[in-house]
């Protein structure tokens, strides 16, 4: 049996996840004990589907792996077309992933409000860099500011993803996965206050407890 078995909705997510387990000792940072990990066998994209498509089929991807993962996690955005809402979504993952075999407290669902980017946004210059951004963090946010992305006193962006999408604009960046991938390698997990992100810390804690 492999340890857990990841599923995602798109490439960007498949980028922040390998990059943060492409890290050594990636669990420290987690708090959690280790556990394996590899790109190639424990991460499943649903190419095609986006986060609609595991909203309605997740079942369907994760029942071919029951047998051999211990645990899974599905990862989705919470916004797109058509969304019922965090919450919504969030029932219908479980109620998935006790269909597809992991019962009780063997899987996750990760519902991330309103989307992706939301784990972006931290104060580090790895972020300036991952961006193209030229310029320390508070003038990035200051920049968000100005044009309307980013609300004074609020912790991040409103519109996490058009705040990204301009910043690589103005610094004639295309948007990939890649970018994700080198975020997730350097940022610090402790800086990550998202709540989505909190729940796929906690539930790898809970399933990979730190030796006594």
């Amino acid at each position: 049996m492999r340890d857990c078995l990841f599923l995602v909705a798109d490439k960007n997510m498949e980028g922040m996840l390998k990059g943060f387990f492409s890290r050594e000792a990636f669990h420290r940072t987690l708090g959690c004990g280790p556990f394996s990990f590899d790109i190639r066998q424990d991460m499943v994209v649903a190419h095609g589907q986006n986060d609609p498509g595991l909203y309605t089929r997740a079942n369907e991807f994760l029942q071919p792996y029951a047998s051999t993962y211990r645990h899974a996690v599905v990862i989705v955005d919470a916004e797109w077309d058509g969304s019922p809402g965090a919450d919504a979504i969030s029932r219908r993952l479980e109620e998935h992933l006790v269909n597809a075999g992991w019962l009780d407290d063997s899987g996750c669902a990760v519902v991330i409000t309103p989307e992706l980017e939301n784990w972006v946004w931290q104060d580090s210059p790895h972020v300036c860099s991952a961006l193209g951004f030229e310029g320390a963090y508070a003038a990035l946010r200051a920049a968000l500011e100005t044009k309307g992305f980013w609300q004074p006193n609020e912790p991040k962006p409103g519109r996490p993803k058009e705040a990204v999408e301009w910043v690589l604009r103005q610094s004639r960046k295309g948007r990939s996965s890649s970018i994700y991938q080198q975020l997730a390698a350097k940022v610090t997990a402790r800086g990550c206050t998202d709540a989505s992100f909190q729940t796929l810390r906690d539930a790898l804690i809970r399933w990979f407890p730190l030796a006594e």
